[in-house]
């Protein structure tokens, strides 16, 4: 079965109506033989990017890359067969054989990859948070449904079995009228709530720095944090060794990660945005922060989402709470709640840390499909050509993300933010417009 060899820059130069009949795979159309593997390019192998490749590992890995050459020589060792890269683009411009990528890079480089190799044709699998703007969410949407590619948002929380019976519970009717809703979590475990370190260090032999930037733009590069930082002072699990950018402490920094919010609102929304609905948010305030946002986030969030009414569903409120902020004892009931949970209140009972549990309702019916692992369904759903296989495709992974990426919005204004879902602006803080879209350094435009 012959697969494309067209360049990435010749995909794009092309129209997209030449695109969509030249440059999809064929078995898009076709189907897999039987037993056939799908063939893979997995983007960033260590960390996060280790596992997912274990989770695909029984598939063809066709091509590796890391721009830490660490993880890539270790990689490269268990799939001696694989061509390596320390750089994306010349990957998808030398792609070949190719049915699908798996990225896990830091959230600034999720969409300036998946979106050149989804108009390559090929399925894709992305690490969560989806994107790092919004604007990068619903394009990611989009272009997954014009090209009929079988996508999937790295996460199982979609498809977890608590998960699919709490949304069953909640449609059924059993807990009322829902109106609230309390998500929280231990992150950030990583530094947060401070301005960039001045100075420079040497780049490590075993690092493209340039790539990993990416289209972030140019800035030092600084190892450690310098001795006495007041970063040294947060509890221990929260250092990382005073590290500043790689690996895993990105995640604090704007132009990099999402925060807290963005790392785990993609496992723990689910009960509540597809079981309710949701949507976009009509506003977003903070309800407290420990401080400004300048380049990093703040250390601790309380944020309040409001939802509109939808149908018969009243308007919900959806609360957030990270840096070891949890709702009052008045509202879970227990004085000393877990370092992250879930609650979903009701008008006649609520599920969730403190209350109810799914075993509480053996009486409302199964209604909804149980899912296999993630990869599992991801790889099925590319054998099967079927886009809405896996638990979390971007058709519904893009929508989610654009909601829970207006709370960082929110703290950028360090007030309340009024969303406009027809317009997708910030009404009342218009200045704020300029952050749902990315700003790609010069040569990096995707």
């Amino acid at each position: 079965m012959k697969r494309s060899t067209i360049t990435r820059r010749d995909a794009i130069k092309s129209s997209a109506a030449v695109a969509a009949a030249v440059f999809l795979p064929a078995r898009l159309v076709r189907g897999f033989e039987a037993n056939e593997k799908v063939h893979l390019a997995v983007i960033a192998v260590g960390g996060r990017g280790g596992d997912n490749l274990q989770g695909v590992s029984n598939e063809n890995i066709v091509a590796i890359c890391d721009v830490d050459r660490r993880p890539l020589e270790n990689v490269q060792r268990q799939f001696p067969q694989a061509r390596a890269y320390t750089d994306y683009r010349k990957l998808l411009d030398e792609a070949k054989n190719l049915d699908a990528v798996v990225v896990s890079t830091p959230d600034h480089m999720h969409a300036p990859i998946c979106i050149p190799a989804m108009e390559l044709g090929l399925h894709c699998y992305c690490e969560k948070p989806l994107t790092r703007t919004v604007e990068e969410a619903r394009r990611m949407a989009e272009l997954a449904a014009a090209k009929k590619l079988v996508t999937h948002m790295g996460t199982p929380g979609r498809g977890d079995a608590g998960t699919v019976r709490t949304v069953e519970i909640i449609r059924s009717g059993a807990l009322g009228d829902i109106k609230e809703v309390h998500y929280w979590t231990d992150r950030p475990i990583w530094p947060q709530g401070f301005d960039r370190p001045e100075g420079e260090d040497a780049i490590p032999d075993y690092l493209d720095w340039e790539n990993w930037l990416g289209v972030a733009g140019p800035r030092p590069y600084r190892e450690k944090w310098p001795e006495g930082h007041p970063v040294y002072q947060l509890p221990p699990q929260r250092q990382h060794g005073g590290i500043v950018y790689h690996p895993f402490v990105w995640r604090g920094w704007w132009g990099f990660g999402t925060g807290a919010l963005g790392d785990i609102a993609p496992h723990m929304w689910h009960s509540a945005f597809w079981g309710l609905e949701l949507g976009a948010p009509q506003s977003v305030e903070v309800v407290e922060m420990s401080g400004p946002v300048t380049e990093m986030f703040p250390l601790a969030t309380i944020l309040k989402f409001n939802f509109p009414a939808k149908g018969s569903r009243p308007a919900v409120d959806l609360y957030w709470y990270d840096g070891g902020k949890t709702p009052s004892p008045d509202v879970l009931g227990i004085k000393e709640p877990p370092a992250g949970g879930a609650l979903v209140v009701g008008t006649k009972a609520a599920i969730g840390v403190g209350h109810k549990s799914v075993d509480d309702f053996s009486d409302v019916p199964t209604s909804l499909r149980r899912y296999d692992d993630m990869y599992t369904e991801w790889l099925r759903g590319i054998r099967e050509s079927d886009p809405e296989r896996p638990s979390c495709p971007f058709s519904y992974a893009g929508p989610l993300t654009e909601a829970y990426l207006l709370g960082n919005l929110a703290l950028k204004s360090g007030g309340k933010i009024e969303w406009d879902a027809e317009t997708r602006t910030v009404k009342n803080h218009p200045e704020l417009n300029q952050y749902l879209k990315p700003d790609y350094r010069k040569g990096w435009d995707v």
